[in-house]
């Protein structure tokens, strides 16, 4: 399942499907589809759980001892909140914007914003924290939009490079500002916890737009800002 937006479209399921801010509904501030499930079917939940049953067997567990019984469903609605970002378009908080910023024109930063992904080629954990900065044009949001838009696209499967892109290139395209910078530093339980077997590795990945990307002394300031 994809969710991407191409200007004022959004593919879901690989259909072409025109959403606008009036599709989603915010839940605790969080922009969540109406009707997310539609296309899971009616036995969606169940089919869900008896794959999670399945796995415990091929493990070599027994799914229907004591307790691993509740196991699948707990599961099931734990991938819900794993993959959330699913349902939820980075977009829709970066909407709403303000123009009156009393001459500001500096950046703008927020730095250690913590969050949890899973690589989508084993679905273990990929946990980090990821620094996002930009120079404003004539547009600017609030702070907690960008950490938004940080859990939205990190609540999917995914590779560190995909998730850095996905979140420079939204605020980039949004907020059309002067620059974007989105440095992002996790570890992968991937390497942790099989195949190398080598924890405490940190990964770090970064997407420079705009002026950050084209002159080296904003640059240089930038990544000083944000402690590099």
């Amino acid at each position: 399942m994809q969710l991407n937006w191409c200007g004022n479209r959004v593919v879901i399921f690989g259909d072409p499907i025109r959403n606008k801010p009036s599709d989603y509904t915010l839940n605790f501030g969080i922009a969540i589809m109406k009707d997310p499930l539609h296309q899971r079917g009616d036995d969606a939940e169940a089919r869900a759980q008896d794959a999670v049953r399945e796995l415990i067997r091929w493990s070599g567990e027994d799914p229907d001892r004591e307790g691993l019984r509740d196991t699948p469903k707990r599961v099931a609605k734990a991938f819900l909140e794993y993959f959330r970002g699913y349902q939820e378009d980075p977009v829709v908080y970066l909407a709403r914007t303000f123009e009156e910023v009393s001459g500001y024109d500096e950046v703008v930063l927020l730095r250690d914003i913590p969050f949890v992904s899973h690589c989508e080629h084993h679905l273990a954990p990929i946990i980090g924290k990821a620094h996002v900065a930009y120079l404003p044009n004539t547009k600017v949001v609030g702070i907690s939009k960008l950490a938004r838009v940080v859990h939205a696209y990190a609540r999917r499967m995914q590779v560190q490079e995909r998730l850095t892109a996905q979140i420079g290139d939204c605020i980039s395209e949004v907020l059309e500002p002067q620059g974007v910078a989105v440095v992002i530093e996790a570890t992968h339980g991937c390497m942790t916890c099989r195949g190398v077997e080598t924890p405490d590795v940190v990964m770090t990945t970064s997407r420079m737009t705009g002026v950050f990307r084209e002159d080296d002394k904003a640059r240089r300031e930038v990544l000083s800002l944000m402690g590099f």
